[in-house]
């Protein structure tokens, strides 16, 4: 019976680290932009809702490429912050293709949600694909 549950110590270790990681991304997501994701979503806010899911989503997968791939326990966080680093020029790049980006998301405009939440997502699956190293 062991023999089947042999890596689930491995698993847990990066289950959790990955968990961590995904909050603390949210957070810091949240700090760097302009708006305020959580106030906005609980009052609400559909767009910044979408843009917010977008970045988790979006960081996910290359923290999902970063665990599958990694060697180690420090190699897989290397690659996560790597995957988050990008995925905050992903938002930059959003915002300067579309004017007002984050006031826009503030004002609920659902358009410049979708438009933040596809490119962390887009960005993000290729982040995820040049993982596979």
């Amino acid at each position: 019976m062991y023999g089947y549950v042999a890596g689930l110590p491995a698993f847990l270790t990066y289950f959790a680290s990955g968990l961590v990681l995904l909050v603390l991304f949210g957070l810091v997501y949240s700090l760097v932009t302009p708006q305020r994701e959580f106030s906005l979503i609980r009052e609400g806010n559909s767009s910044a809702a979408t843009a917010f899911i977008g970045a988790l989503v979006g960081f996910s997968l290359p923290l999902a490429s970063a665990a599958a791939n990694s060697v180690s326990l420090l190699d897989f966080i290397i690659w996560a912050a790597i995957g988050a680093i990008i995925q905050l020029f992903a938002f930059g790049a959003a915002a300067v293709t579309q004017r007002g980006l984050a006031t826009r998301i503030s004002q609920g405009e659902l358009g410049a949600g979708l438009w933040a939440g596809g490119i962390s997502l887009v960005v993000g699956l290729l982040n995820a694909a040049c993982m596979t190293y």
